[in-house]
């Protein structure tokens, strides 16, 4: 068994989330319609629940309104900017930095769900801008052969880069929240640059889940492997 480091959100915090938790759910909720579906589908913790990232309002938008409160990771870049830093310093996350190797964020990352709690990752490790899916980054494919936990597919709808705007201008765009049923990664094959191709597919087969539960216009390159729900019974 791997040596569990505990995982411990400072106790500020731990007050501070159901707060913000509240005042961001309330602002969604005058700017826009909101539609969650799936909540059954939320199994025990830990698990991973992996998103599509459209733009910045996807994360607050997950920590909003998930019926569980996630541990995030997030850009590094996101602590330095005004405003979401702010929410990312009190909220507490988990900072990123993206193209580099980072063993102690790993380390974090498995102490996060050996302790029991659940993660938000989103796998194309940045945000596409467009609605459309980028290829995922294979990070998340290694977390979950390291952990073994499941991962609970998680489409985001409705948060385009034009959302503020187009709320501001009383249109109201429907936001939605799909979460799909939990599965497990079949396990990686080969050494070398075999496993590496074999923790890739892992990815792939992660966002082909998601990309099951999102509109057409949203799959972009995980159009023609789409996995919906029907083909797994949900």
């Amino acid at each position: 068994m791997p040596q569990v480091n505990p995982y411990r959100v400072a106790f500020w915090r731990r007050l501070a989330r159901p707060f913000l938790r509240l005042v961001i759910r309330s602002i969604f909720r005058i700017l826009a319609p909101v539609r969650i579906t799936g909540k059954e589908n939320i199994p025990p913790a830990p698990y991973v629940a992996a998103i599509n990232h459209v733009s910045l309002f996807d994360p607050p938008f997950m920590m909003a309104f998930f019926p569980r409160i996630l541990e995030v990771m997030g850009a590094a870049e996101v602590w330095r900017r005004p405003g979401q830093g702010i929410l990312v310093q009190l909220y507490g996350g988990i900072p990123v930095h993206r193209g580099e190797y980072d063993r102690q964020l790993m380390d974090t990352v498995l102490d996060v769900l050996r302790s029991g709690r659940p993660l938000l990752i989103a796998p194309e490790g940045e945000r596409s801008h467009v609605s459309a899916m980028q290829r995922a980054k294979p990070g998340v494919a290694y977390i979950l052969e390291e952990a073994q936990v499941p991962l609970l597919p998680v489409a985001i709808v409705g948060t385009t880069d034009d959302f503020w705007q187009r709320a501001a201008r009383g249109e109201r765009p429907l936001l939605e929240m799909r979460i799909g049923k939990p599965f497990r990664l079949p396990p990686l094959e080969g050494k070398g640059a075999g496993r590496r191709e074999s923790r890739q597919r892992n990815a792939d087969l992660v966002m082909a889940h998601i990309a099951g539960l999102l509109p057409e216009d949203y799959r972009g390159v995980y159009a023609e492997t789409a996995i919906h729900p029907r083909e797994t019974g949900q």
